[in-house]
């Protein structure tokens, strides 16, 4: 009793708890403040609850226009879907089972094309405001829109050509060198277009590779992990299960832009602490001469 009271009064950690002295000095070291500017500013742009509007707009308005363009063009949906997560032979005819468009899938009528579309501006909007808070870059109004619609053909265009990088032979190391260089330009120029050039070709480069460095451990991620979990949740829970990881995975990517932007930022910023806004680094403003100073 004695022992552990004089223990107690001395500050030493009971079993198992952390030192306050040990966590004081990881937060004062430099990971430690990296870190906790980092999570900082995911928390101020609400990265996770971003992330599940991004989902919930992927599945309801991005999916159906999805499936009509890739039928219409003759693709696969499903082969479209199946090499963006990079799944297993087995999840894939899970997730293929789950995509059989029907007869006449490849048509739409005005309205329905007017929803679809409506619905794929919203994920590109959605994105672009991202873009802008995390950058410091007010919005343009409808030149906004414009560049919307420009970053959805590219996004297409995106899709395409990572389901052909998917074909190549040589095994998955060749294939993940070749994707992350194709996402380190499709992430550069996603960001710059959807800011309208505001910010330098320079400074958005460290947001590109670090997006396309988390881009390609989420495809490295999804074959293993979500290429299980769907094919056991498609045992448990049918096709409901498979929707579930979907959503899931459509998550991860929200969570996977934020930080890819936040951290690029983070490694474009000053060492003083000001932060580059939309026309590159800050400059303090301009002084004159203090008092007593020779004129």
């Amino acid at each position: 009793m004695g022992g552990e009271a004089r223990r107690r009064r001395k500050g030493a950690p009971r079993g198992g708890q952390w030192p306050p002295q040990s966590a004081r000095r990881l937060k004062a070291s430099r990971p430690g403040r990296l870190w906790g500017d980092m999570w900082s500013r995911l928390t101020e742009a609400d990265f996770f609850n971003h992330a599940l509007q991004l989902a919930a707009l992927a599945l309801l308005c991005f999916f159906p226009m999805l499936i009509v363009l890739t039928e219409a063009t003759g693709r696969d949906t499903a082969t479209v879907v199946i090499r963006w997560l990079g799944l297993t032979e087995e999840a894939a005819e899970a997730v293929a089972s789950l995509i059989v468009p029907g007869p006449g899938s490849d048509t739409v009528t005005v309205v329905s094309g007017f929803l679809m579309a409506l619905g794929a501006m919203a994920v590109a909007g959605t994105l672009q405001s991202w873009y802008q808070v995390l950058f410091d870059v007010p919005g343009r109004g409808m030149r906004d829109m414009t560049l919307q619609v420009g970053w959805l053909v590219g996004l297409l265009l995106f899709g395409a050509a990572q389901t052909a990088l998917g074909r190549l032979t040589g095994g998955l190391p060749l294939r993940s060198l070749t994707g992350f260089v194709w996402a380190v330009a499709f992430w550069w120029g996603t960001i710059w277009v959807l800011l309208s050039g505001a910010v330098r070709w320079r400074a958005l480069l460290p947001a590109a590779l670090v997006t396309s460095v988390c881009w390609t451990g989420l495809g490295l991620f999804s074959a293993r992990y979500f290429s299980e979990s769907i094919v056991a949740n498609e045992q448990r829970y049918g096709p409901v299960g498979v929707v579930i990881i979907i959503i899931s995975w459509l998550v991860a990517v929200g969570v996977v832009i934020h930080l890819g932007a936040v951290v690029g930022r983070m490694l474009t910023d000053r060492p003083g602490g000001h932060r580059s806004g939309a026309h590159g680094p800050e400059t303090p403003p301009s002084r004159g001469p203090g008092p007593g100073a020779p004129t």
